[in-house]
């Protein structure tokens, strides 16, 4: 019986793991990585100086 149990939470464990990779990937595909949101955040922040007097 505990061992079903623990099958069964493992089992329920592995599927939630694959959606968050799942959706981990549509955000990165969409958005882009770290250093790419770091970049533009860069970028705005270099543009929003330049356009302050």
């Amino acid at each position: 019986m505990a061992a079903n149990t623990i099958v069964c939470l493992i089992h329920q464990a592995n599927y939630l793991l694959d959606r968050l990779l799942r959706q981990l990937e549509a955000a990165f595909t969409e958005e882009g990585g770290f250093t790419e949101r770091l970049y533009q955040a860069r970028q705005a922040a270099r543009k929003n100086l330049g356009q302050k007097p």
